[in-house]
C-alpha cells in the first residue's frame, strides 16, 4: 500500500523556477495552473501547440526552442516532463532525482517522484484528488466535490467574518438550470431571499426550510413606493446579520432596477455583490430557435424596454432611429404596448411585412411562440391571448428561424 500512497501537499510556486519539458497537449493543460500560481516557468521544447505558443508570446512563460540537455534543472523547484521521447524523459527524470527536485512524468507515473492530482476550485477552495493509477476516477471525484460546493448540495458551512452583505443575483430567463453556478451557491447559503415574480420559481423550492422567502411583490409599503420598500427590506435583513439574496429574473442590470438597489445599499453602508444573470433578451430568442444575429442577415441587435408607449412623454426611446436600423430589435415588457410600438416603427419607415416573433414564458415548459409581422402582430397577440412575460423579436432573423426550424 505504501508504494501507491502519495503524501498530499500544496506547492507555493510564486516566483520559483519551474521547468516544463515538452509543449504538446499535456503541457497545454498543465501550464495555466502553473501560470496562475505565479511560477517562473521555463518551457523547453523544439515546437509547441498554438495555445502554448500564445502563452509564450504573451510573456506568461519563457520558451527555449530546443531539446532537453543536462543541467536544465539547476535551481528548479518543480519539473514537469511531457515529451514523447522516452530516452530524454528518462535522462531528465534521473537529473531531477539527483538534484532532489520533485518531478512529474506524463509518460510513466511510476518513474516519477510526484503525481499531479485532479484539481478544481470553487470560491477560494482548492480540491485535489489522487486515486493512484486511476486518473479518470480522480477527475470524477474532483468534479463531484467541486460541483457540490458550487451549487450548495455539498454542505460546507463557512464561518462568516464579514458584516452585513447583500447579493443581487440574476436568476436567468426562467429555467432553473440557467442560473449561474455562483448564483445557485449564494442561494444555498442564504438566510433570506427576496424574490421577484419573474425569478425562477423552481429554485425557491430547493431552499432549506429555515430560509425566509419574501415575495417582493407583496412587501407592504404603505406610503412608500414599492421599490423603496424592497430596498428597506434588504437593508433591514442585512443589518440583522442575515445572509440576504435579492433574486431577480434575467440579469439584475437589464431593466431589473438592480442599480437602484445597489445605490440604496451603498448609501446604507452595506456592501453588495452583483451576480450577472442570463438575460432573456438573448436567451429566450435562442430557446425559440431565433439567433439575434446571423452572418449576412443581421450584424447588430438592440434591446429596448417596451413598457412605455412611443407617444408617452416619459418615453426615452428614439423610435424613429430604431426604425431606421437594419438589425434585430428585441423588446422586453412590450406585450401591452406592442400595437403602438409596431405602428410607430412602420410610421418611421420599417417595412410593415417585417417578421415578428413573440415568445411567451421562454425556456420554461410552457414556452410558446407566435409569429406575425409588424402589420399583424397586435392582432395576433390579442387573438392568441399572449400574456407577459414575453419577449418580442423583430427582424429578418425571425424568418430565418422559421425556415430552418419550422
Amino acid at each position: 500500500m505504501s508504494e501507491n500512497f502519495a503524501y498530499p501537499v500544496g506547492l507555493r510556486l510564486s516566483g520559483r523556477r519551474v521547468v516544463v519539458l515538452g509543449a504538446g497537449q499535456v503541457a497545454q493543460r498543465r501550464l495555466p495552473a502553473l501560470i496562475a500560481a505565479g511560477a517562473d516557468i521555463l518551457l523547453i521544447s523544439p515546437s509547441a501547440t498554438a495555445s502554448v505558443e500564445a502563452m509564450a508570446e504573451a510573456g506568461e512563460v519563457r520558451w527555449e526552442r530546443r531539446r532537453y540537455r543536462e543541467g536544465d534543472f539547476e535551481g528548479a523547484w518543480y519539473v514537469l516532463i511531457t515529451t514523447d521521447d522516452p530516452e530524454a524523459n528518462a535522462a531528465a527524470s534521473a537529473e531531477a532525482e539527483a538534484r532532489r527536485v520533485w518531478c512529474v512524468r506524463s509518460d510513466d507515473a511510476e518513474a516519477a517522484s510526484a503525481w499531479t492530482p485532479a484539481t478544481g476550485r470553487s470560491e477560494g477552495v482548492t480540491v485535489a484528488v489522487l486515486t493512484g493509477q486511476d486518473p479518470r476516477r480522480s477527475a470524477a471525484v474532483r468534479d463531484a466535490v467541486v460541483e457540490g460546493l458550487r451549487d450548495g448540495t455539498l454542505a460546507a458551512p463557512r464561518h462568516r467574518t464579514r458584516g452585513p452583505h447583500v447579493a443581487l443575483v440574476g436568476g436567468g430567463p426562467g429555467d432553473p438550470d440557467l442560473i449561474t453556478v455562483r448564483g445557485r451557491r449564494l442561494l444555498a447559503e442564504a438566510d433570506v431571499v427576496v424574490a421577484d415574480r419573474l425569478g425562477p420559481r423552481d429554485l425557491l423550492d430547493e431552499l432549506p426550510p429555515h430560509v425566509e422567502v419574501i415575495d417582493a411583490a407583496k412587501i407592504p409599503y404603505g406610503r412608500f413606493m414599492a421599490q423603496e420598500a424592497i430596498n428597506n427590506a434588504l437593508i433591514e435583513h442585512a443589518k440583522a446579520g442575515k445572509s440576504v439574496v435579492r433574486l431577480k429574473g434575467g440579469d439584475p442590470f437589464v431593466f431589473g432596477r438592480g442599480m437602484e438597489e445597489a445605490e440604496a445599499l451603498a448609501e446604507a453602508g452595506i456592501p453588495c455583490t452583483v451576480v450577472p444573470g442570463i438575460s432573456s433578451s438573448i436567451s429566450v430568442p435562442g430557446a425559440a430557435g431565433i439567433p439575434v444575429t446571423h452572418r449576412g442577415v443581421a450584424h447588430e441587435f438592440t434591446v429596448v424596454s417596451g413598457h412605455v408607449a412611443p407617444d408617452d412623454p416619459s418615453s426615452l426611446v428614439d423610435w424613429a432611429a430604431l426604425a431606421r436600423l437594419r438589425g434585430t430589435l428585441v423588446l422586453l415588457m412590450a406585450v401591452e404596448k406592442i400595437g403602438a410600438i409596431a405602428a410607430a416603427l412602420v410610421a418611421h419607415g420599417r417595412a410593415a411585412d417585417t417578421p415578428v416573433a413573440v415568445v411567451q414564458e421562454g425556456t420554461t415548459p410552457t414556452q410558446r411562440r407566435v409569429d406575425a409581422t409588424l402589420a399583424t402582430v397586435a392582432e395576433k397577440v390579442a387573438a392568441e391571448g399572449v400574456r407577459p412575460p414575453a419577449v418580442v423579436v423583430i427582424g429578418d432573423v425571425v424568418a430565418l428561424s422559421a425556415r430552418d426550424h419550422g
